[in-house]
């Protein structure tokens, strides 16, 4: 095992003990991190969100910043703006908060779509314009959105483009039953004080970088195309489905599957990587034709019956 592999089981650790009960979830978070890929997490309130982003940031050392979104949020309370000084006569750029290394977009699904295109270039880009000028944003920028899956009021759900952007949409669950048990156990102590005991320093956003070099140089053998292409090529012509994925998401699979393999502490991708993370990567760009949501058709049982019709190579 490299050090590298030892420092990121450390921060999966670290999350586990603070986040009680979402192994799986930390799991696909480590993994989009690896990639640099985005992620939506979208689950009942008190489960766990905004606390898992921000613990992570704490463990790799990121510098962290959380935007409240709002209806009325604007697109330079997020990217920032140019503010003439009087007394330099100069324009000043005021940073926004998408100028950080993990920014965490707090319920985006309750800021209009003007807001939430602002963040469009800097999740495909790694840059934002202001005035016309480029300015790029740290080589580790990622984003964690939040979004409520109850509430429907008052709120603007994403379009196909932007939801494209997003790696992984990762469903929050509520925990077992014996997690739940240590949650409330560990509740008794001071607030915050378990969590600043736990949450060590383990890692730096420099072997985040570099743990991303690794992930680039795992090898993906021409049969683990095929078959990734395969799987694609069956998201477009399922009967149940009126959109399949894009050739960004194509990419998207590749990379993560990778990941997972590097995680596994394996120089190779398996079927078994491709399918691991299917259902996080494709349940949010996916869209069901409205006769299979009349028949009560779940996005995820149609992913996991896909992935069964493909032949796994040998």
């Amino acid at each position: 095992m490299t050090q590298t592999h030892e420092i990121f089981q450390a921060v999966g650790a670290g999350l586990n003990s603070v986040v009680f009960g979402q192994p799986e979830t930390t799991n696909q978070l480590l993994i989009a991190l690896l990639t640099g890929g985005h992620v939506i997490l979208e689950g009942v309130p008190g489960t766990g969100k905004t606390l898992m982003a921000k613990v992570l940031s704490q463990l790799i050392q990121a510098d962290f910043r959380r935007v409240q979104l709002t209806p009325d949020i604007l697109p330079m309370d997020i990217l920032g703006t140019n503010i003439f000084d009087l007394k330099t006569q100069e324009f000043i750029l005021r940073k926004g908060p998408v100028f950080t290394q993990l920014l965490l977009a707090d319920e985006i699904n309750r800021t209009p779509p003007k807001t939430q295109a602002a963040l469009l270039e800097a999740m495909a880009e790694g840059q934002v314009t202001l005035d016309g000028e480029s300015l790029q944003l740290s080589d580790l920028f990622w984003v964690i959105a939040t979004q409520n899956s109850l509430e429907f009021e008052g709120t603007y759900p994403l379009p196909e483009a932007q939801l494209d952007r997003f790696l992984f949409k990762l469903i929050i669950d509520y925990p077992p039953s014996n997690a739940e048990r240590e949650m409330l156990i560990a509740a008794q102590q001071p607030r915050g004080s378990r969590q600043q005991a736990l949450v060590d320093k383990v890692a730096t956003v420099a072997d985040c970088l570099a743990a991303r070099q690794q992930v680039q140089a795992i090898k993906v053998s021409t049969a683990i195309i095929d078959y990734l292409l395969a799987l694609i090529q069956q998201t477009r012509k399922h009967p149940d489905l009126s959109l399949g994925a894009s050739p960004r998401a194509a990419v998207a699979w590749l990379q993560a599957s990778k990941a997972a393999a590097w995680l596994d502490r394996r120089d190779f991708v398996t079927p078994d990587d491709l399918k691991l993370v299917a259902a996080p990567l494709l349940r949010h760009r996916l869209i069901l034709r409205p006769e299979a949501q009349l028949d009560g058709l779940q996005i995820d049982q149609v992913i996991t019956g896909l992935v069964n019709q493909v032949a796994v190579p040998r």
